[in-house]
């Protein structure tokens, strides 16, 4: 099963709100998901990302694939740098 770390949307109409969770790529946005792990609200100043770094690296490890934007918000949250060395993320 190819799986992605991605976006799911939530909040109102003009306030987002998003989760980051791991899913199976044919599944909708906000559809069936796998596992959550972590959030993202862009509303806030400056934007608050929070990720579980443990369930993360256990999901880059088994070969999921972030999207571009969750790529950037792993990025800026840290997560990267514990990551072995070698592999590319």
């Amino acid at each position: 099963m190819a799986t992605s770390m991605r976006l799911m949307r939530f909040g109102g109409k003009k306030r987002p709100y998003y989760r980051i969770v791991v899913a199976d790529r044919r599944s909708p946005r906000d559809g069936r998901f796998i596992e959550q792990v972590g959030t993202y609200d862009p509303r806030k100043d400056p934007a608050e990302v929070r990720i579980k770094e443990e369930k993360a690296i256990g999901w880059l490890k088994k070969g999921a694939q972030p999207t571009p934007t969750v790529r950037q918000l792993l990025i800026q949250s840290g997560v990267t740098k514990t990551l072995v060395e070698g592999k590319p993320l």
